[in-house]
């Protein structure tokens, strides 16, 4: 589940209860973090994956403010090792704007040849990068004789990957690729804004 475009502390409440997932403790640690900021934009996301025989639930909260783009993160755990009773985990990062480097919308979009301007995808992928996390891809270099069999070192990239979230219509529904779409516009435009500012 996925909800954006109330732009009050209240209305970013009111998405996480509508989300049923633990919202108690998501509403503390997403306020927490956001302060006395008003909340400009937010995005929450809620998926079930399933391992081995267990459903485990996750939701990710998305915040922007004025100054700072917040990252919340609840996952579910079932009794293990280290606890006898099923526990839940939560944790924030608070970014400043001004640290983001990249925001990437990745769209999905069936039968291209009849695509209309404004027709939703069926899959979006928003992922941003800040820094924290990087993936670097390396691969053998080559030269252009396929018979050389000389060391040319490596080639590769590095791309910042801090956070990546999918949404479909088939899984979230279109209202929540559309949320989704709107939140990632507004943090492209906040990142425009604060270095216009810097």
């Amino acid at each position: 589940m996925a909800k954006t475009g109330m732009t009050t502390t209240q209305g970013l409440r009111s998405a996480i209860e509508r989300s049923g997932y633990y919202p108690t403790l998501v509403i503390e640690a997403v306020e927490s973090a956001v302060g006395a900021e008003p909340v400009t934009a937010f995005l929450v996301h809620q998926e079930t994956t399933f391992d081995a025989n267990e459903v485990r639930r996750h939701v990710t909260v998305l915040v922007l403010t004025d100054s700072r783009f917040i990252v919340s993160h609840t996952d579910e755990q079932g009794a293990d090792d280290s606890s006898p009773v099923p526990y839940a985990t939560t944790s924030t990062e608070s970014v400043r704007i001004d640290r983001i480097s990249s925001v990437v919308v990745s769209r999905v979009v069936a039968n291209p040849e009849t695509y209309t301007r404004g027709q939703l995808p069926r899959e979006v992928v928003l992922t941003i990068g800040w820094g924290a996390v990087s993936r670097i891809d390396l691969e053998p270099a080559a030269c252009g004789d396929p018979n050389c069999e000389a060391d040319h070192g490596y080639t590769g990239s590095s791309t910042a990957d801090d956070l990546s979230l999918r949404v479909s219509e088939a899984g979230d529904g279109p209202e929540t690729v559309s949320q989704a779409l709107t939140f990632a516009h507004a943090l492209s435009e906040a990142t425009v804004a604060a270095g216009a500012g810097a």
